[in-house]
């Protein structure tokens, strides 16, 4: 795509699809937190939370239902840690970020988590925490 293109894409796009820069890495998913690790900090103190996140749903592709499962390992820093570490296990969750490889070595995908919302077990029916 033409940058003369891009530009005027973004334009279109809402900020938040943009993720701060002109090349797309925005995730949406929700679905159960099913493995949560202990609370760790960075060397420089800052709270990092990881997870497991189940995701069931039924998606169209190529005109034709089929049923989707995945499962994503979460990383949280910051104030979000602190949210992924309230979370219930087996709650459900929407998260929103971006995937990341997991190490240098490991090219596994990782959702590296800007937002968490709680899907149920809250008195309002969901809590909306952005880091930052």
């Amino acid at each position: 795509m033409a940058k003369s293109q891009l530009h005027r894409l973004n334009r279109l796009l809402p900020k938040t699809y943009l993720c701060g820069n002109e090349r797309l890495n925005c995730i949406e998913l929700s679905g159960l937190l099913v493995e949560r690790k202990t609370l760790r900090y960075t060397p420089a103190g800052v709270p990092v939370s990881e997870g497991w996140l189940q995701h069931r749903s039924s998606q169209i592709e190529n005109g034709i239902e089929r049923q989707v499962e995945v499962e994503i390992a979460l990383l949280a820093l910051g104030e979000t840690a602190r949210w992924l570490q309230a979370a219930l296990l087996g709650g459900a969750i929407k998260v929103t970020g971006f995937l990341a490889a997991k190490s240098r070595n490991s090219k596994s995908p990782v959702l590296h988590v800007n937002t968490i919302e709680f899907l149920e077990g809250n008195e309002n029916g969901s809590i909306l925490q952005e880091e930052g």
